[in-house]
């Protein structure tokens, strides 16, 4: 039978309720005990609360005028997946808020703000558009995270490098449900690369104003040094950025859809690794 979803049918999106035991790692520069490293992703996680938010409401608008069964279930399992994110990532900054003498409400407020402009100057169409440059944003990310050789591994401690990989897979399985929602409801190709321009600019800068306010506040901002380390571990060969730039580019072909990119393999490993975990 066909239907509007692309993702496959082994591939079920499936919300997983997880807690993870992060508090101590928080209190510390738990990347790599690397101060760049650690700011990264914890901007990183400032900004998934209220950026799922805004993916879920994109994506909602438009569920009633999906008839397609298998998309709809899809839709339920992202934003249920989508929620479980919200919650978990918002516990996980105000604890590190807490702990490290940061300022949630600055760093939230400026992102409030952007959200706020996109729901006056942006149709609906067009937040959904972007929702799907976000999410190819965070599969392909995924993608490296779930890999053997993600440079997370042995450099962490083992609940959050859990609780990324937890959050990655399930980016991993829903990455197409708001790309299929888009082409389904008349969503133009010159919109969708437009978007992912845009997106991209706009996650970029918050990521950076949060790894600034960190830096600051830890008074590291100003080391050359670290910097230098930064665009090494951002930049370089084995870069975290310029390892996915050749799957980022993929979007701005004609014809492009998430699943383009079969990702199966890694999510199978990564479920084999949690369903011993959780044995255990």
């Amino acid at each position: 039978m066909s239907t509007l979803s692309h993702t496959p049918r082994n591939v079920p999106i499936h919300p997983r309720d997880r807690e993870y035991d992060i508090g101590r790692s928080l209190k510390h520069d738990w990347y790599d005990n690397h101060p760049f490293k650690t700011a990264w992703f914890n901007a990183m996680s400032i900004t998934f609360p209220l950026g799922e938010k805004f993916f879920i409401d994109s994506v909602r608008y438009y569920a009633d005028q999906i008839d397609d069964p298998k998309l709809n279930e899809d839709i339920r399992g992202f934003c249920g997946q989508e929620g479980f994110h919200r919650r978990q990532h918002q516990r996980y900054n105000q604890a590190l808020c807490e702990q490290r003498g940061y300022d949630l409400q600055v760093m939230e407020g400026r992102l409030e703000k952007n959200i706020q402009r996109a729901y006056k100057f942006l149709s609906p169409m067009e937040r959904l558009a972007s929702t799907a440059a976000f999410e190819h944003i965070t599969a392909i990310l995924a993608e490296t995270a779930l890999s053997e050789d993600d440079p997370m591994i042995g450099n962490t401690d083992s609940a959050m490098q859990a609780l990324w990989q937890w959050h990655a897979a399930e980016e991993m399985e829903h990455k197409s449900v708001a790309f299929d929602v888009y082409k389904a409801v008349g969503g133009t190709e010159k919109m969708r690369k437009r978007a992912m321009r845009q997106s991209t600019l706009f996650l970029m800068v918050d990521v950076m104003a949060g790894l600034t306010h960190m830096l600051r506040k830890d008074k590291k901002l100003w080391s050359p040094r670290l910097w230098s380390q930064g665009w090494k571990f951002l930049f370089s060969k084995e870069g975290i950025l310029r390892r996915v730039w050749p799957a980022y580019k993929e979007y701005y072909q004609d014809g492009f859809h998430p699943w383009d990119r079969d990702t199966r393999l890694l999510l199978e490993s990564w479920k084999l690794t949690e369903d011993q975990a959780q044995a255990a």
